[in-house]
């Protein structure tokens, strides 16, 4: 038995999970100090949609952050969640990008890289795992964890095998819909405690109530790492609370070591942010109850909210249910893809459409269609004859790993915004997010000469006279 390390999600996946990831650089330096004393074994703060959000809702440089957040911290490691071969976007990126933006990434001060993939491709893994290891970081290959007929322990003690072959780090258990029970996972961590010799992190969400639970039964099995979030920032669709578990684990084996005095000033830090959020109406009081739908329809908390914002704007909000249960079935059809992104959203929006449309499948979305055909890699079990007969017709599905057929990018995307460029990062939030990052860099430049970014045209530059 050894001590439980903690890593501290508030900067990333919780303000992610309850405030659709809002808090700005401004909020985080000023408690950052104090938190690089707190004793945390890493700080998750990057990645995920924090470089989305940044850009498109903040206004903020996301590389900038990083770095600001890398001098605060210099005692503490800092972790992000990176999507595999979709980085922090949406589709698959060729190698080139994936391999510039991990260098990147690493030298801007992120010690410790979550990669995952949501079909659990570990081919769409390798290249990240593979850049992260070579320029001297931390890679915590991550399991989707999800329930199926075939996904039971064998499933992830072979997939967890085969990570610490090509050279993982650690390995997290990223229970991203709090479906892990607390008996399964003493079972899991067990089994996986047997089969690898490198570290095993636990990440869930509360959004079932199970997460806490689950940690302790976890810890018990051998679980080295668990993810929490401060107490003002914790539960519901967030991470269980940090207080508590190192309260419970003191004067034990497990003993995390942390200090209950730091935290409470740090908890202290962020109640005032929490009220702030709740008066906007940013964090609603229904993503921190728990919501038993979890449970019944796997429907992580982001992919919920998601649900209800489509059908609102349909009129269809009366259509809930009938759509929570179409999810599941969507989900088989499929090949019971663990659902978080960008599966969820795909399984998600296609159950609205089957549900709207009054027939399955008569409307189908590119997406669907592109999983279908395999451009986001190997389905967990083969995806049912007769959909995939109705989507792609007699098409031949991609049957390679998908980043294989996309051509190097990055001398496209430098030409692209060569105006525009301040530092060679620019080029890679460009590659993420075109039209986001561009007109960032819009209201960027209007900054830097004093002008009014509502008048900048978004037709032409503005240059120096």
């Amino acid at each position: 038995m050894a001590k439980v390390k903690i890593t501290e999600t508030v900067l990333r996946d919780a303000h992610q999970s309850l405030i659709a990831t809002r808090m700005t650089t401004d909020e985080i330096l000023p408690i950052a100090e104090l938190m690089d004393q707190a004793g945390y074994y890493s700080l998750e703060v990057w990645g995920g949609a924090t470089f989305d959000a940044c850009l498109r809702f903040l206004n903020e440089d996301p590389w900038e952050r990083l770095r600001k957040i890398r001098k605060a911290t210099p005692n503490t490691k800092l972790q992000m969640l990176l999507r595999g071969q979709n980085i922090l976007g949406y589709k698959h990126y060729p190698d080139d990008v994936l391999t510039e933006f991990i260098k990147r990434t690493v030298g801007n001060g992120i010690d410790i890289i979550r990669i995952f993939d949501a079909l659990n491709d570990i081919r769409n893994l390798e290249t990240a795992m593979l850049v992260t290891v070579k320029e001297g970081a931390h890679a915590q290959a991550a399991l989707s964890y999800t329930t199926s007929p075939i996904h039971n322990t064998q499933h992830y003690i072979d997939t967890a095998k085969t990570l610490e072959s090509m050279g993982a780090s650690s390995i997290c258990i990223k229970d991203m819909a709090g479906l892990l029970k607390p008996y399964t996972a003493y079972e899991l961590v067990s089994e996986l405690k047997n089969a690898v010799t490198i570290p095993i992190d636990v990440h869930s969400h509360y959004t079932s109530g199970l997460a806490s639970m689950t940690y302790m039964k976890a810890i018990e099995a051998g679980a080295d790492i668990v993810d929490c979030a401060i107490s003002p920032m914790a539960m519901g669709t967030s991470q269980p609370p940090t207080e508590p578990l190192v309260a419970a684990l003191q004067n034990t084996p497990y003993d995390t070591g942390l200090n209950l005095d730091v935290l409470n000033e740090i908890a202290d830090y962020f109640k005032p942010l929490r009220e702030k959020y709740m008066k906007s109406g940013l964090l609603d009081p229904k993503v921190l109850s728990v919501d038993v739908n979890a449970l019944i329809y796997q429907v992580p908390g982001g992919m919920l909210s998601n649900l209800v914002s489509q059908l609102k704007q349909q009129g269809k909000e009366d259509k809930m249910d009938e759509v929570l249960q179409e999810v599941p079935r969507v989900r088989e059809d499929l090949g019971f893809p663990p659902l978080v992104t960008p599966t969820s959203q795909i399984v998600g929006t296609q159950a609205v459409l089957n549900v709207i449309m009054g027939e399955r499948y008569k409307m189908v979305t590119k997406e669907t269609k592109g999983y279908v055909k395999g451009e986001y890699g190997r389905s967990p079990v083969e995806i049912k004859e007769d959909v995939r007969k109705k989507l792609i017709g007699d098409e031949e599905p991609i049957t390679c790993r998908p980043a294989d057929l996309i051509a190097p990018g990055m001398n496209e995307y430098r030409d692209a915004i060569k105006a525009y460029i301040e530092q060679e990062e620019d080029i890679l939030s460009y590659a993420l997010f075109p039209q986001v990052a561009e007109t960032f860099f819009k209201y960027r430049e209007a900054q830097k000469y004093k002008i009014d970014s509502t008048l900048v045209s978004y037709d032409y530059q503005i240059h120096p006279v």
